[in-house]
Formats: C-alpha cells, structure tokens, sequence
C-alpha cells in the first residue's frame, strides 16, 4: 500500500511530541475535507501508531512511545464526533451490539478502540473495554451486553497465548448458554501469523475498516 501523501507530515508533528498541534492538525485535515474519518485512521493514525509500538526494553524508547501513544489517543477522542457524522451519512445506529478490547496483559489499545469506532461508524452500539481486561471481567461484560460480536486486539505476539485461552473460553460459553455472538480478531500480532486466528478458534480475522465493513453486511 501506498503510503499517504501526508502521513510525513503529521509524524514530523507527532516527533515535537506536540499534543495541541497534532489535535488541531487532525481536526482541521477532517473540517476542511482534505481527510475523511476512515482515511485519517487507517493511513495517519494506523501507521503512525506502528511506528510507536516498541519492541526494546529501553527506558528511553518505552517513555517515549507512551507518551505519543497518549497524543494519538488525545486525537482518536477529539475525532469522535466525525465518527459519529460518518455513521450518520451510512445508516445510523441500529440495535446489534459489540464489546471490543484486549486480553489480559495487552497493554497496546489503539488498535482496538480505532475498532471500537470502525464498529460504530458501521452503527454498532459499541462497549468499548480497553487493554489488559481480565478474562473475568470480559465474562461479566458479555453477560451484561449480550453483543453479536466480540473483537479481540492483540498486538504483541507474546500475548497470543492468552487470546487462544480467552477465545476458547468464549466458544465454550457460547455453546453451554446457547449464545449467538462471533468472535473476531485482529492486530499487529496477526500480520506475521496469519493462521493464528483459525488455530485459536476465532470466527475470523479483520485487520482493516474495509475488512470490517465487509463483515458487518453479513452480521
């Protein structure tokens, strides 16, 4: 994929590690229409994010990738009202519900909450439960919300054990209380392991809005 002709642009921003300016950058791009929602997301944000992910145990890399993670998150927040303008223009809100987050011990959630607003754009009413959640409490989420789907996030590799464990768990739920929701799957930990989400037991792996889009039309 062709990288987008202004991501340079934003991560010479994000670099400054400059919250206001990468806030007012994203908004602006959106308001005058030179970016849509999904564009931002998945061509600036998406790759950006990438590039923080670190993988050294470096003090200095690891204060520095949490700290611009918290700006793109500052953007994601300020951006929700577009995603909400997006969904209006497809078909609005509808009443099928999704729980999106990570297993426990993930602690990168972008990813995920960026799925958690793919989802609403495509008029789910999204619980949006964020890094690290125990298997427990993701239980007694999915008693509470009773959604069609469940997203799981995994970025590191590392924690691609516990998703297979939370994912059986799921299939075993769904079989004894006779549940109907599918279990999905993404992230950077899937890229370089593609059949990892069938040896999990996952209905499926979406790894972009396109994919999501695609997979809500049969949801």
């Amino acid at each position: 994929m062709t990288e987008h002709r202004l991501l340079g642009e934003f991560l010479a921003i994000l670099s400054k590690e400059d919250k206001e300016s990468c806030v007012s950058w994203a908004l602006g791009k959106l308001e005058s229409g030179e970016l849509d929602i999904i564009t931002l997301y998945s061509e600036i944000l998406t790759p950006a994010q990438n590039e923080l992910v670190c993988w050294q145990d470096e003090p200095f890399c690891i204060w520095r990738e949490h700290v611009r993670t918290s700006i793109v998150r500052t953007v994601l927040e300020c951006c929700f009202p577009h995603v909400l303008r997006e969904r209006g223009k497809r078909s609005g809100a509808s009443n099928r519900k999704a729980i999106i987050g990570c297993p426990a011990e993930e602690y990168h959630e972008i990813g995920a909450r960026m799925v958690a607003d793919y989802f609403t754009i495509m008029g789910f009413d999204v619980t949006f439960v964020g890094a690290n959640t125990p298997q427990k409490e993701l239980m007694a989420a999915l008693e509470h919300v009773r959604p069609v789907v469940i997203g799981i996030s995994v970025t590191n590799f590392y924690n691609l054990v516990a998703a297979k464990r939370l994912v059986t768990d799921l299939r075993r739920i769904r079989a004894e209380k006779t549940l109907d929701f599918r279990i999905i799957v993404g992230g950077n930990a899937f890229r370089h392991n593609p059949d990892a989400h069938a040896d999990m037991g996952a209905d499926a792996l979406l790894q972009s809005f396109g994919d999501i889009e695609k997979y809500c039309q049969g949801v």
